[in-house]
């Protein structure tokens, strides 16, 4: 239970008692829990602001992504950002990790981060519009689940780093683990449709991964962090088309 401590901890703002893991890789399996806890509390003020006098979309969604953005304390746009960056501007493998560490924000972060906020906002309009928010569970069990397989597919790119021991210290069996806990939660929360998903999230996990170990010579915590954004949007996106 103190991997899920620990996981609670790194990917939320939610209380958790208890200690942390020894090995944090251990808490890599809970990923894909704390993405469900997190999605339905969106979805149960998502629901809430339907209550109350005269539905306004646009109005609503704002809310739930500022929502979202607080529980998470935008940790993970922060690596967005940092992705955008880095690889975006630096010429060699060492400039681009430099400039992924640098605190400092540059244009290609902050559109990286506009755009997929507005992407979002514009998702879950049209979600609330064709009463479709429970792809939001659906959307935060993935994206949580999509970071452990990298993690364990991709070396650490740096020597040391925030994300370092979460993936030198993760095997197999935290994979295994995360995804059939995901696959339970998303059957038993939103239904067998939804588990299509995993079929455009794992092409995206792969490319993703692909293209940093080529970039960067493997994985660090900022992007980790963004697979979980870009993961979490992308099935947002789809749920807008599969939604009947």
């Amino acid at each position: 239970m103190r991997g899920l401590t620990t996981a609670i901890r790194t990917l939320s703002i939610l209380p958790a008692p208890g200690s942390e893991a020894k090995n944090m890789a251990d808490s890599l399996p809970w990923f894909p829990l704390v993405g469900a806890l997190l999605g339905w509390l969106l979805l149960a003020i998502g629901w809430g602001l339907e209550q109350l006098p005269g539905i306004w979309p646009q109005g609503n969604a704002f809310i739930i992504l500022l929502a979202s953005v607080l529980l998470t304390r935008g940790f993970h746009l922060d690596g967005l950002a940092d992705c955008a960056d880095g690889l975006g501007g630096g010429y060699s493998r060492e400039k681009r990790l430099a400039i992924m560490k640098d605190s400092h924000i540059g244009v290609f972060g902050v559109a990286a981060v506009a755009l997929l906020l507005l992407g979002k906002w514009v998702c879950l309009a049209r979600l609330i519009s064709v009463n479709g928010l429970m792809w939001l569970p659906t959307a935060w069990i993935v994206s949580r689940t999509v970071p452990v397989a990298l993690a364990i597919a991709l070396p650490y790119a740096r020597e040391n780093g925030t994300g370092a021991e979460f993936v030198r210290g993760s095997q197999g069996k935290h994979l295994g683990a995360a995804f059939i806990l995901a696959c339970v939660l998303i059957r038993l929360g939103s239904g067998p449709l939804h588990l299509l998903v995993w079929i455009p999230a794992g092409i995206f996990a792969l490319w993703w991964g692909g293209y940093t170990r080529k970039r960067l010579g493997g994985v660090t915590g900022d992007v980790l962090g963004a697979s979980i954004e870009v993961t979490e949007t992308l099935i947002l996106f789809l749920g807008c088309f599969l939604v009947f």
